[in-house]
């Protein structure tokens, strides 16, 4: 069954949350100019918020690879995300140095390729291969089901849980997550 990410996350205490409820990752974003971005200071804090049931995942858009390297690892994040179209080099130099590195689709091979609508990916076929899925852009708990149907390996969810660009709500988090589990819990019941 498919997993989720919750991303934009820039707040422990929405980490933790997040967490309890069931997310299996929880994406810090390091981008320039992103409503949603963090600090290393306050990606440390997220970091440490967890209690080890879900994985911190760095996103980052430009940065370049020996940049978000030492970024991840000051942060205590195992999983980077180049949210960009990753040459082989930078997937390559950053799983040198023992990350799990996610990339957009249509770019280098990664441990993981993320597919987002905002990128004109989301609307595609998945592409499966020795790689895990990542799904992305616009998912809701009103297309949640869809998002799971299509057989990504993980729901990225992060917009649709906001009141605001940058502004997460527990109450749109406990729906989310109560919708995955009810959509889970009906598939294994079938």
């Amino acid at each position: 069954m498919a997993k989720v990410k919750i991303c934009g996350v820039n707040d422990a205490g929405f980490a933790r949350e997040a967490e309890r409820l069931g997310a299996d990752y929880v994406g810090v974003i390091f981008a320039e100019g992103s409503p949603r971005r963090v600090t290393l200071k306050g990606a440390k804090e997220i970091v440490s918020a967890l209690a080890g049931r879900a994985r911190a995942v760095g996103v980052f858009v430009s940065a370049p690879p020996d940049e978000i390297a030492a970024t991840a690892r000051a942060a205590g994040i195992g999983v980077v995300q180049l949210h960009r179209r990753a040459s082989q080099e930078d997937v390559d130099m950053l799983r040198a140095q023992g990350f799990e590195v996610w990339a957009l689709a249509g770019g280098a091979a990664a441990d993981a390729l993320l597919f987002d609508s905002s990128h004109g990916d989301g609307e595609t076929l998945l592409r499966r291969g020795p790689w895990k899925t990542v799904l992305a852009g616009g998912i809701g708990a009103d297309n949640l089901a869809e998002a799971i149907r299509s057989g990504a390996d993980v729901i990225d969810a992060s917009g649709s849980l906001e009141t605001a660009p940058g502004v997460k709500s527990v109450r749109r988090l406990e729906d989310f997550m109560a919708e995955f589990s009810r959509i889970v819990n009906e598939s294994e019941d079938a």
